[in-house]
C-alpha cells in the first residue's frame, strides 16, 4: 500500500504516510510518528511455516504493530501464530484478521490480539466471496463482532465494502473502532508526488 492512516482514540487524524512521505520528511513535519520521531510502521504476516523468521525480523527493526492476516482469521493455523507470537512477543501490537462472525472475533481476542480485523469479501477486489459462495455482510459482520468483544477494550477494525462515505459513518456507527478505506482513495492524486513531478 502506498498510503497509511494513523489514527487514535478517540480517532483524530495523525497523518497520511505515503512513500514520498518518508522521504521527504520535512515537507510532511505531521507524520504519524513515535517518541522518537521515527514514522510509525506497520507490517503484515501470514500465519504459514517461515513466517516466525519473518515476525522476529520485524520485531527487531522495530515495527510498531503486526497484523497476523489471512482471508480466514478463525482459523487454527492464524490463532496459532498468534499464540506464539504473543507468547514471544507480550507487549507487541497484534492485529488478527480477517474475520465475519463474533465467535471468530472472540477467538482472535482470546488468542491474544490487540485488535481484529472484519470482512470477508466486502471489498471491491477481493474475491472470497463469490469463490467460496459464502458471506456475511460488512455491517453484521463489523455489529456481530463489536458485540462479542463488547468489555474487552478490544478495537474492531472495519476492513472493506467502503463504496461512499456513509459507508464509513455506517461502520462506525455499527461499533468500528476505525475502517479501512480502498478504492476511495485509490482514485486520489498525491500532491506530494506530483510536485516532485512522479
Amino acid at each position: 500500500a502506498d498510503h497509511a492512516l494513523g489514527v487514535e482514540d478517540p480517532l483524530p487524524l495523525l497523518g497520511l504516510i505515503t512513500g514520498n512521505a518518508s522521504q521527504n520528511p520535512d515537507r510532511n513535519p505531521h507524520s504519524c510518528k513515535d517518541a522518537p520521531g521515527r514514522l510509525r510502521v506497520g507490517a503484515a504476516v501470514g500465519a504459514g511455516a517461515g513466517n516466525e523468521e519473518r515476525v522476529d525480523a520485524l520485531v527487531a527493526a522495530g515495527v510498531d504493530v503486526l497484523l497476523i492476516d489471512s482471508s480466514h482469521g478463525h482459523s487454527e493455523g492464524v490463532l496459532q501464530r498468534i499464540r506464539e507470537t504473543r507468547a514471544k512477543y507480550p507487549d507487541l501490537q497484534i492485529i488478527g484478521g480477517n474475520v465475519a462472525t463474533g465467535a471468530g472475533a472472540r477467538a482472535l481476542a482470546e488468542a491474544g490480539c490487540s485488535a481484529v480485523k472484519v470482512g470477508i469479501g466486502p471489498g471491491s477486489i477481493c474475491t472470497t466471496r463469490i469463490v467460496t459462495g459464502v458471506g456475511v455482510p460488512q455491517i453484521t459482520a463489523v455489529s456481530d463482532a463489536v458485540e462479542a468483544l463488547e468489555g474487552t477494550g478490544i478495537p474492531v477494525i472495519a476492513d472493506g465494502g467502503i463504496r461512499f462515505s456513509g459507508d464509513i459513518a455506517k461502520a462506525i456507527a455499527a461499533g468500528a473502532s476505525a475502517v479501512m478505506v480502498g478504492s476511495m482513495l485509490a482514485c486520489l492524486l498525491d500532491p506530494a508526488a506530483a510536485a516532485d513531478g512522479a
